[in-house]
């Protein structure tokens, strides 16, 4: 009988813990929410604004990140323009300052949101 209760008392071992692929799993689940949501939709919204930029021509009303609002009298280079903000004030404005490029005819967007 002692030789019996000997066996039962080295039990069966320790649980294994969760292999690799397991523990990767919730880190690469939160990587594609993250690109999904956040990254990708922020890439598109450069890309369109590098396009809409790159698009500015002669008499396009321009709106700067400062809220300035003027008509484009030259377009200098590949980065800078001439605006025309009134009374013959014209200032050299780098383009990637540019929020809004309005082309001439284009109606005036509103937002109707009250």
């Amino acid at each position: 009988m002692l030789f019996s209760t000997a066996a039962y008392a080295q039990g069966a071992g320790a649980p294994a813990g969760p292999g690799l692929i397991e523990s990767l799993a919730p880190l690469v689940l939160i990587v594609v929410i993250f690109w999904f949501l956040i990254l990708r939709p922020q890439q598109k919204k450069m890309k369109e604004h590098k396009e809409m930029v790159n698009k500015v021509n002669r008499g396009d009303t321009v709106v700067t990140a400062g809220g300035l609002i003027g008509k484009v009298a030259k377009v200098k280079d590949d980065t800078e323009v001439e605006v025309d903000f009134g009374e013959g004030v014209r200032i050299r404005v780098v383009k990637s300052t540019l929020s809004d490029v309005r082309v001439k005819g284009e109606p005036v967007k509103t937002d109707d949101k009250k």
